[in-house]
């Protein structure tokens, strides 16, 4: 087959195949960081999230990209390991908030810090990434809007 003159692949123009491997991509480079430093991705993900203030295990499942099962297992571990803490919700004890513990807190600043670090290469490398992170942002809020309205 002469693969100069073949018809472009499927993948390489749908939107969901390149988002996903943009993503693999230039978070590998992250990844590989935060291997380095003996940093799993759910626990950085995790982390990263808390840097906020506290947040509810749904919520935390939902914007680490993981079922709630595995984010209960990550949690476990976390908690274990001083990094996280979890209660019930005072106004709703159906929900458990989980907060930084004091090593948590001591460990996230370094890597809130490497995480820019890496995302400044990546847009010095890239000058298009403050609008596609705009885009993206709005794709992400346009979705999230319809997949509440249909739950409702």
């Amino acid at each position: 087959m002469d693969t100069q003159h073949a018809a472009p692949r499927f993948v390489d123009d749908y939107l969901l195949s390149l988002l996903a491997r943009a993503s693999f991509v230039v978070s590998s480079e992250f990844h590989d960081r935060l291997r380095a430093r003996g940093v799993s991705v759910p626990v950085w993900r995790v982390l990263a999230m808390l840097s906020g203030g506290p947040e509810t295990v749904t919520a935390l499942a939902e914007a680490c990209l993981l079922q709630q099962p595995t984010m209960t297992k990550v949690l476990d571990r976390m908690e274990r390991d001083g990094l996280v803490r979890r209660q019930q919700d005072g106004r709703d004890r159906r929900l458990v908030r989980v907060s930084m513990a004091p090593k948590g807190e001591a460990m996230v600043g370094d890597l809130l810090a490497a995480a820019r670090a890496h995302e400044a290469e990546v847009v010095a490398r890239h000058p298009d990434a403050a609008a596609i992170k705009d885009l993206l942002r709005a794709l992400i809020a346009r979705q999230g809007l319809k997949r509440r309205l249909r739950g409702s």
